[in-house]
């Protein structure tokens, strides 16, 4: 992974540092990542809620909130694995070190690792990485969005502009479930069936993966049935700085209504509509 600052216009230097320290920490615990990935010594456990952990998890975690707050001391922390630290400068760093377990334990290589950061409850940057494809995208509010693949230089980043969900790509992390959605069982699985027909075409390739694809302009809808602040809050600054648009499926702009949907702008409203309960 190459941790470059994206070229002018610059974000005020306040988050340009975070931004600067959130490149170079996530390319750390990337690195961790991969040390473990289809390894045979990798142990997976299950979490109360029983979805998987594994030592990759923790120790991603522990060196991004080490760095994080070695850098930045008075800030808060929130992840995944370790729960919150608060802190005392209205900034608060919010991260999932393998987005994306139930992959990764496979030896699939569309897992991400995640670090946004947040100032007063608004996001303003986020970073996804995707260890084992050497690619990655990152994004501060006044700075832009950015792409890096392998070696190479940031290239701007930008969502699609397909208008209409007839000619676009929808992923999501997981399509089950839709049936278990806050809305009801039923409500649920209509949501998909509706999103199903009016689609050009429909793919599971979702977690941080599907996000960086909607930023990046190769997927044009990305949306999440089940949501946490540690999944959304770096995709919100990235899809939002692309000229996307984040939102839960009510369409308000929070990262902690427990779902989410991230599109090019375009087809936002046409999405959410399908989404609504109704007969």
């Amino acid at each position: 992974m190459t941790s470059s600052m994206a070229p002018p216009p610059q974000p005020e230097p306040a988050i340009a540092a975070r931004l600067e320290a959130a490149l170079a920490v996530t390319r750390l615990a990337a690195t961790e990542t991969l040390r473990w990935f289809r390894s045979p010594a990798l142990a997976v456990e299950r979490k109360a809620d029983a979805s998987p952990v594994t030592q990759a998890d923790r120790a991603a975690e522990a060196i991004l909130k080490r760095e994080l707050l070695a850098a930045f001391p008075a800030d808060g922390f929130l992840g995944e694995e370790t729960g919150a630290t608060p802190g005392t400068s209205g900034y608060e760093w919010i991260v999932d070190p393998i987005d994306g377990t139930k992959s990764f334990v496979r030896g699939v290589p569309l897992y991400a690792t995640l670090v946004g950061c947040r100032q007063a409850g608004r996001g303003v940057l986020g970073v996804i990485a995707i260890p084992a494809l050497e690619e990655l995208a990152y994004a501060a509010v006044g700075g832009g969005a950015w792409t890096v693949r392998g070696g190479g230089p940031p290239v701007a980043a930008r969502v699609s502009g397909r208008a209409t969900l007839a000619s676009a790509l929808v992923c999501s992390s997981d399509f089950v479930d839709f049936g278990r959605w806050a809305a009801g069982g039923e409500a649920g699985r209509a949501a998909r069936e509706r999103i199903d027909r009016a689609a050009e075409l429909v793919r599971t390739w979702g977690d941080g993966y599907g996000y960086l694809l909607v930023a990046t302009g190769r997927a044009d809808v990305m949306i999440d049935p089940r949501l946490n602040p540690w999944d959304a809050a770096a995709v919100e600054v990235v899809v939002t700085e692309a000229g996307g648009r984040f939102s839960d499926w009510l369409g308000r702009d929070s990262i902690d209504s427990g779902d989410g949907l991230a599109t090019n702008g375009l087809v936002h409203d046409e999405v959410l509509n399908l989404l609504r309960p109704g007969p």
